[in-house]
């Protein structure tokens, strides 16, 4: 089958990204003629994946989304797919994936968060926004797509509440993970080395924090929390992967509320699972997320997660291996966090952590999306011309 996956970057970093990877590859290794289409890319993920480059002249972030957008609309019509995925800020496609969730979710949420002081006291227009938006209203519209794929159950329930259409074509599909890659046989070695690298002892609690934006992620929770954390666990420390324009601002508020010591930054990091190696504790008080990858990454770590109501993978966490709070809560994140000091609770939590990941790799979920296309590739032959976004 010949398959495009359309997202304006492809790379080796970002959630969607990821994501488009790992099925990249594995819809490659089947046998299928995948082609990513994009508007920037770096390597390919597989050597049988092709890369077609839609790049559109445009001036500013909200042309670029735009012209991308209609850019892919006048590709696909004039070429022969067997089917078309979108993964994001397209409304032309068979199947759509709501990797992100409801963009009108995220900006009710969790953007205000994500801007500078003096930008939310000046209320400035934000053209991008308002574009994002505008491709999601018309690419989720009931009859839009054929299927819609979100990953997390609170996600589909956020779709078919926003924008309607019919439940029998929206489906779960839950965020796969690199079960080699993350792994709790990388503790005695990785974990040990990043561990070494910030003087930690072996019974020092560390709590790792992997994202980037992180207004929407919450870590002004955490580093709130944190307060609480230390007067307890005077040697804990957080750690916080990730990057975000905003960085000295949290530093500040680190400085601010006596944690600085505790709190090390080390910006984006593609070496993330070594962190994840080196961690007791996961926290992402995140105050809007489809399925936060690292979620599954630090279950599959065997490492134990504290995050919100507020992220989808929290569908994954029970409480043998987490705590789900409430988003926006810092007083209940900073029980929890004390809650799962004890390294005896931790270390029973390890074991259901990956038992809970292990289900969840990158190739079953490929194989259940794959089952979805083949249903959907089917539909179409049949009826050629029944989705409205691709006969326009």
């Amino acid at each position: 089958m010949r398959i495009a996956l359309v997202h304006m970057r492809q790379a080796a970093t970002g959630g969607t990204e990821r994501y488009m990877n790992g099925l990249a590859a594995e819809l490659a290794q089947r046998g299928d003629e995948v082609v990513i289409v994009c508007r920037s890319h770096e390597q390919a993920p597989h050597p049988r994946v092709k890369f077609e480059r839609v790049r559109p002249l445009a001036l500013g972030a909200a042309q670029r989304m735009w012209s991308f957008a209609r850019a892919v609309e006048k590709h696909v019509r004039l070429s022969r797919y067997d089917l078309v995925v979108g993964l994001g800020k397209t409304w032309t496609h068979d199947v759509v994936r709501l990797g992100g969730g409801c963009h009108a979710s995220y900006l009710e949420h969790a953007h205000a968060e994500t801007r500078s002081p003096l930008e939310r006291t000046l209320r400035l227009p934000e053209p991008k926004q308002a574009i994002a938006l505008a491709i999601e209203r018309r690419a989720l519209a009931p009859g839009a797509y054929r299927l819609a794929i979100c990953n997390s159950d609170m996600v589909r329930r956020d779709l078919l509440a926003r924008y309607g259409g019919d439940p029998a074509r929206v489906e779960v599909v839950h965020n796969g993970v690199d079960l080699t890659r993350f792994a709790p046989t990388r503790r005695a070695t990785d974990g040990a080395a990043v561990r070494a690298e910030l003087g930690l002892a072996d019974a020092d609690p560390l709590v790792l924090f992997v994202g980037s934006g992180f207004g929407r992620k919450g870590l002004d929770l955490l580093l709130q929390a944190t307060v609480a954390l230390r007067a307890v666990a005077p040697r804990a420390r957080v750690l916080v992967v990730g990057g975000d324009a905003q960085r000295p601002h949290y530093e500040r508020m680190a400085s601010e509320l006596g944690v600085a010591d505790a709190v090390v930054f080390t910006g984006e990091r593609r070496d993330v699972e070594r962190y994840h190696a080196a961690a007791d504790l996961f926290c992402l008080p995140t105050r809007y997320d489809a399925f936060a990858n690292a979620t599954l990454e630090a279950l599959a770590s065997g490492v134990p997660v504290v995050t919100s109501d507020a992220n989808g993978a929290a569908e994954v966490v029970d409480a043998n291996c987490g705590s789900v709070v409430r988003a926006g809560s810092a007083p209940e994140l900073a029980h929890e966090l004390v809650a799962w000091l004890p390294a005896e609770r931790r270390a029973a939590a390890a074991k259901a952590a990956r038992t809970s990941a292990a289900s969840r790799s990158v190739a079953a979920m490929a194989a259940r999306t794959r089952e979805l296309f083949d249903r959907v590739a089917e539909e179409k032959r049949k009826q050629p011309t029944s989705a409205p976004a691709l006969r326009r």
